[in-house]
């Protein structure tokens, strides 16, 4: 219970306090004092906005995550191992290459989004739908399949590899809050849904029998969850594209901190994931300064999955050194 208040409590709003601060523009003070400065107006259009959508994309990838290694029963299964980043990055891109949606339509890139992570994802489900722990070994197969078409799309249109690079890569930076709108509420939405639902993942978390024997179709129950989880996994890429590791650690410490029972640890995964995004958008954006004051050009900044896939990589590490010297 500590470890969990301490993430509620202290985690998350030191990780909004670190953002807010971060560019260097102001304080809080700035932030809520007269709305005709100029500081204030960058923090309030800007800054705000960019924290917000940190917020909503770990908080998307944190539930998305756990959602999919508690369906699939695979400590592995994440967003971007399962072919749903890859595909929702896909389709943002196509749309963007032959012109379906302009550039900065938020609902243009959630639809996109969501269409090729529904592509993605349902293939690697219906080559396990007899063996959901296999998820992540075809849905390794799918993302380098759907990462060789968006190569294939960077060559054909070599001009728009700028504009690709954030989503490539993941990136909050210049959301504003025309690029909230919708997506606020498709996130916030399926997320209180699987909260509502929590009950039958850990029904189906056991196994299909025991599901079963509860009087639960397994099938039917697979198919919803996944849904859920690809939906709140292509609200997150339509916010920030493919942030790496968030929807792969995030899970596991929630269940370290609430527990086995998902009625709390879907709650405790949005909190951690908004944390993740928002402490490694905050570290990215004091990269930007540091490169600044060197004088180093910098014409797209530090974007975010960089410093979650770094330390993503830490954590995996760190992990697999202690689990190797764990006597079995």
């Amino acid at each position: 219970m500590r470890r969990l208040a301490s993430i509620l409590v202290i985690a998350l709003p030191a990780t909004v306090l670190a953002h807010l601060l971060a560019p260097g523009i102001g304080d809080l003070g700035t932030l809520l004092g007269p709305a005709g400065t100029l500081e204030h107006r960058i923090m309030w259009e800007l800054g705000v906005p960019r924290l917000l959508a940190a917020l909503l994309t770990g908080a998307a990838l944190g539930v998305s995550g756990l959602v999919l290694q508690l369906t699939l029963r695979n400590p592995l299964a994440a967003p971007e191992l399962t072919g749903v980043n890859p595909g929702a990055v896909l389709g943002i891109l196509t749309g963007l290459t032959f012109g379906l949606f302009p550039a900065d339509s938020a609902g243009g890139a959630l639809a996109a989004a969501l269409a090729g992570s529904a592509l993605g994802g349902s293939a690697t489900w219906l080559l396990t739908s007899r063996d959901p722990g296999r998820a992540v070994v075809y849905g390794l197969l799918g993302s380098a399949l759907l990462a060789g078409l968006v190569t294939l799309l960077l060559a054909y249109q070599p001009s728009r590899f700028g504009n690709a690079l954030r989503w490539l890569v993941g990136s909050v930076q210049g959301r504003v809050w025309e690029h909230l709108g919708f997506t606020w509420w498709w996130i916030t939405g399926w997320i209180l849904l699987i909260w509502a639902g929590s009950a039958v993942l850990g029904v189906l978390a056991p196994g299909d029998d025991h599901a079963a024997g509860l009087g639960l179709r397994p099938g039917a129950a697979r198919a919803a969850a996944l849904t859920a989880a690809t939906a709140l996994a292509a609200g997150a890429a339509s916010l920030a594209g493919a942030v790496a590791f968030v929807g792969l650690v995030v899970p596991h410490a929630a269940r370290w901190l609430a527990g086995a029972d998902p009625r709390r640890t879907v709650p405790v995964a949005a909190v951690a994931g908004a944390a993740a995004i928002a402490g490694a958008d905050a570290v990215a954006q004091f990269a930007d300064r540091l490169m600044a004051g060197a004088e180093v050009t910098q014409r797209l900044g530090v974007p975010t999955g960089v410093v979650t896939a770094l330390a993503g990589a830490a954590v995996l590490v760190t992990v697999a050194r202690r689990a190797a010297h764990v006597p079995g």
